[in-house]
């Protein structure tokens, strides 16, 4: 019984609003709050949409800050080399003259 309830509203929401959106005459004949209810659902959505992209750029940078403070906590141990074995230190590397192809003249 309780679906057969919700599908009977559902039924008679879909009629109505086929007549609001169809007939200027029934629209003028509604009272002022419900002729205005297109424009207030209208003005909530953008207000909506204004204060979730708010939240997001705010949200953003409050990621961005706390990248940078974590950055910066770590930047000391990655700068700070570890005592290198002797056995471990490269071998100073052998210069070497560069080998140039021999151009010929014909």
């Amino acid at each position: 019984m309780n679906t057969w309830g919700k599908v009977a509203a559902g039924v008679i929401l879909g009629v109505a609003g086929t007549i609001y959106a169809t007939s200027e005459e029934a629209r003028k004949n509604l009272p002022k709050t419900a002729r205005d209810l297109p424009t207030n659902v209208r003005r909530r959505y953008i207000n909506a949409v204004s204060a979730a992209r708010e939240a997001s750029s705010s949200r953003r940078e409050e990621i961005l800050r706390e990248l940078e403070r974590h950055d910066r906590a770590h930047s000391g141990q990655a700068a700070r080399p570890e005592a290198a074995t002797p056995a471990e230190t490269p071998a100073p590397a052998k210069e070497t003259t560069p080998v140039t192809p021999e151009i010929r003249e014909s």
